[in-house]
């Protein structure tokens, strides 16, 4: 008996103790689960902090770090939990060498256990120095941590750096033994009728079909194009990114006379190059209404595998000469429709008034990433395009060309990853994406898989998320993209409030020590949901970034684990498949800023449009070398006529080539091309509304032959002229209970004459006219000084003046406001918070000094405006937009008194 009891007392000791180990060993794990929460700034990864809260450099909102790698310990061998708590908290020297850790080059905040590429740039990660050693512990990071001036220095050595390549895969190829012939296309230009959105709406074919015919070579061949104008106007067809004589490059008043309507002209040209490019109208805004199509070259070798061109558009309903309008008269119609408004009431409902009024101080419009509202995209002409014939395992190659006029698009795949083998017809070392943006007028060539046997979907997005277009690839269940989500514009409005100052000029000091190039920092990131959260509603009670799931659905899922594996394609990643170093040559270096403003829809580079600069000339056999800094708030894709650009992105001697280069806001990039072609080559951006207004430059060559293309150049370089000096109409014109009042004027880029009115039903209600001509000063043209004629009658008898009499102004002058008649000249500016402040000085040595402000956005409908100047006259209204012509709308005057009925806004 005492033996059992010996016996039964043991066990109970080691069950007692076995119990407590297992105790111990479940407060680590609580431990490592516990660790304490680090937060972080998607666009200064430098940050760190223990609480949540906002950036101290760019204000932005701090999101939760990625756990680290140290809390990912490998599984632990059970024998080895059940060790002492001594040896567990003190791990040997030997387990901690064995942990190896991955780190980014270019961001060292970046910390994996396991190879793959930076979720920031794409980069290929590599091993962090090993952090085991007998020395005292050194603090994180410090191995791999590097000043972003150290960071710009080593851009230039990038090309020793691995890049997120594709394993070389074996794809056969086909060889076409075919010898080199004349291809000729007759290309028919007719007028159509459309129905893309559910109206029926007036548009232009090519043979018929919209887009036009996809038009495919080899190299060798050479070109033989009729185009037959059946159009009752001009027109005319650019060869977008083609090598060839410059009086076939198809650039109206510029390289040749427009095409005469119901005349045939043939573009004859050899093709020397290869690759993915695409055609259109360069005459007016044609391009926006039918006039865009592949242009395919073929190599001698190609990849034996299907291959599909692809072209990429939007469809307005509006007539593009009324878009063109719209945008030059600062309409939030757009706005309104893409349901992108940051009225106050949207501010005030998700906490944003401070950012809505720093905004405003800062005499800015509201935040946008896109001009115009369209009602539908289009891949091929089609919104839904199925391509059922693939099954799977199969490779396709897609050539895609971005056709729209004004969208940028992000291009992604359900199927997996994009592989992406050539841009704007360049080959490079093939890279893996998850998904890319393709600017206005870029080309990529990507490879995507079938995985199975369904199909699959490549989602077109254009940036401002606002709609979609397919391209379905393979047949059977249907997978569908994750659709991306709404853009938090308050998030990019607090951003963009923090790099511009009170003068309209981006601040690179607000980004401290970056240098931003080649797309390696997206601005619009803070924007973008699936990397930075959900919006957190005001009513929320906990900070956290991330929006929880609410539903079963991918869109209510915490995408933060998911997004931090995201590769986005940028430009570093392309690498050159051969050398493409220019030849030795002296460098004609040239630097321009891009700038422009929303306000007037004014686009420029140097604040000069094309009419007012002269053609940069060049001299054939010298490298032209060009250094492109982006000043304003949206993108600008910059086209090179007739030759291809090397990119400078790091990549040393292998720089890719290309003639399109996208730039995003506080950019700075340098690109370089042989000047080897005689010819004037337009320079310019290729959002079309942009070009319109006049951001572009012409190179041409010294001593070159003349163009027997243009007969009389001064005849066309007035014509040329003419696109950016355009005069632009708008009037607003109230009818109301208690009177009319309006205005109306003509402005182009400079100029503006205006004609305001007051008119009531009677003589106590008083007849004021005021017509001005003047011209606006600046880049942000925020100063309009003017001369005209005022006109002002009234009798007594009409309604109160709620500041008394108003036989003398507030400058102690007796007023002449009742019956006034006069010539004037004064300065009107524009004002923080958006108020114009307006000084005249009439003929008669009267003064007047007025502020004003119109559209003062209330809701996402309803607008305000005021106005009082020191004749005491004094106007309040507001306005309930209905639709882009007409407003319900009411006011108040100080001498027509209240009234109400209706607005209409042309």
């Amino acid at each position: 008996m005492k033996k059992i009891a010996i016996i039964i007392f043991i066990l109970t000791t080691c069950s007692f103790v076995q119990a407590q180990d297992m105790k111990g060993m479940d407060m680590d794990k609580k431990e490592i689960k516990q660790q304490p929460v680090t937060y972080t700034c998607p666009m200064h990864p430098e940050i760190h902090s223990t609480k949540p809260g906002n950036c101290p450099k760019c204000g932005m909102k701090l999101i939760k770090e990625k756990t680290k790698a140290v809390a990912k310990q490998p599984e632990v061998k059970k024998q080895e939990v059940e060790k002492p708590k001594a040896d567990t908290t003190k791990p040997k020297a030997m387990d901690m060498q064995e942990q190896v850790t991955y780190t980014c080059p270019m961001h060292p905040e970046i910390h994996s256990t396991k190879q793959g590429n930076c979720p920031k740039c794409g980069m290929k990660l590599i091993k962090e120095k090993s952090k085991a050693t007998a020395q005292p512990p050194v603090k994180k990071d410090s191995t791999m941590q590097m000043s972003m001036k150290d960071t710009s220095q080593k851009m230039n050595d990038m090309d020793n750096m691995e890049m997120p390549k594709v394993k070389p895969q074996t794809i056969k190829t086909i060889v076409n033994n075919t010898p080199p012939r004349t291809v000729r296309y007759d290309l028919y230009i007719t007028d159509t009728i459309v129905n893309f959105s559910g109206k029926t709406k007036r548009a232009i074919a090519v043979n018929g079909q919209i887009p036009m015919p996809t038009l495919t070579f080899t190299e060798g061949d050479t070109a033989e194009i009729y185009v037959h104008n059946e159009l009752n106007g001009e027109t005319s067809l650019h060869w977008h990114g083609l090598f060839l004589h410059n009086q076939y490059d198809g650039v109206p008043n510029l390289t040749q006379m427009p095409i005469k309507p119901h005349t045939t002209h043939l573009y004859k040209f050899p093709i020397i190059q290869h690759g993915t490019h695409w055609y259109h109208s360069h005459t007016g805004l044609q391009e926006q209404i039918g006039m865009y199509g592949m242009f395919i070259m073929n190599k001698r070798e190609e990849l034996d595998i299907p291959t599909l061109p692809i072209i990429l558009s939007e469809w307005a309903d509006m007539k593009p000469e009324e878009i063109h309008r719209s945008l030059h008269n600062a309409t939030d119609w757009f706005a309104i429709k893409k349901g992108t408004t940051q009225s106050y009431a949207e501010a005030i409902k998700g906490g944003h008034l401070k950012t809505k009024l720093t905004n405003e101080w800062k005499r800015m419009n509201a935040m946008d990433v896109s001009d115009v509202y369209y009602d539908k995209f289009l891949v091929n002409g089609k919104n839904q395009f199925e391509q059922t014939q693939f099954k799977a395992g199969d490779k396709v190659r897609l050539r895609i060309a971005n056709g729209g006029a004004s969208s940028y698009f992000w291009l992604t795949y359900s199927g997996g990853k994009i592989t992406v083998v050539a841009t704007d017809g360049n080959d490079v070392e093939p890279v893996e994406v998850d998904r890319l943006i393709i600017a206005v007028s870029e080309t990529y060539d990507v490879i995507v898989t079938i995985p199975e046997n369904m199909s699959y979907e490549f989602l077109v997005t254009p940036e401002d998320r606002t709609k979609s277009a397919s391209l379905w690839l393979g047949s059977g269940m249907k997978i569908p993209v994750q659709k991306l989500p709404k853009l938090k514009y308050f998030a990019g409005m607090k951003m963009m409030n923090q790099m511009i100052d009170m003068r309209g000029n981006l601040d690179p000091a607000s980004m401290g020590d970056m240098q931003m190039s080649n797309q390696i920092m997206d601005m619009n990131t803070v924007m973008y949901p699936e990397v930075t959260g959900e919006e957190v509603k005001k009513k929320r009670k906990d900070t956290s970034s991330m929006q929880m799931p609410n539903n079963n659905s991918m869109q209510g899922m915490n995408m933060e684990a998911e997004t931090l594996d995201l590769v986005t394609l940028n430009y570093t990643m392309l690498k050159a498949t051969e050398k493409t170093t220019l030849p030795q040559a002296s460098v004609k270096e040239l630097k321009f800023n891009l700038t422009g403003n929303m306000n007037r829809y004014v686009w420029s580079l140097d604040n000069k449009v094309v009419s007012e600069t002269d053609k940069i000339l060049i001299k054939k056999g010298e490298n032209i070398r060009i250094v492109l800094y982006n000043n304003s708030m949206m993108r600008h894709p910059m086209h090179l006529h007739g030759h291809d650009f090397r990119l400078l992105n790091g990549q040393g001697d292998y720089a890719p080539m290309k003639n399109i280069i996208d730039i995003m806001p506080m950019e700075r990039d340098t690109i370089e091309f042989a000047a080897n072609v005689y010819g004037d080559w337009f320079f310019h951006c290729h959002i079309l509304y942009h070009m319109m207004s006049g951001m572009g430059r012409v190179f041409t060559y010294e001593n070159q032959p003349a163009n027997p293309e243009i007969p009389n150049p001064r005849l066309a370089q007035r014509k040329l002229f003419a696109d950016d000096r355009m005069f632009h109409f708008m009037a607003k014109v109230g009818i109301e209970s208690n009177g009319s009042d309006g205005m109306a004027m003509f402005a182009n880029t400079r100029w503006k004459a205006s004609t305001m009115w007051h008119l009531g039903y009677h003589d106590m209600h008083g007849y004021e006219s005021e017509t001005m001509v003047g011209r606006y000063l600046g880049r942000m043209q925020w100063l309009y000084p003017y001369v005209g004629f005022d006109y002002h009658y009234k009798m007594e008898g009409g309604p109160k003046n709620i500041f008394g009499s108003e036989a003398k102004n507030w400058f102690g002058q007796t007023s002449n406001k009742d019956n006034r008649k006069t010539v004037v000249a004064g300065i009107a500016y524009t004002l923080p918070m958006l108020f114009v402040a307006d000084a005249r000085i009439a003929g008669d040595g009267k003064f007047r000094f007025q502020l004003s402000r119109d559209d003062i956005p209330v809701t996402k409908r309803l607008r305000a405006s005021m106005m009082i100047n020191t004749d005491k006259e004094y106007m309040l209204g507001v306005r309930y937009i209905v639709n882009k012509y007409l407003s319900i709308s009411t006011h108040e005057d100080s001498d027509m008194g209240w009234g109400a009925g209706f607005t209409f806004t042309y």
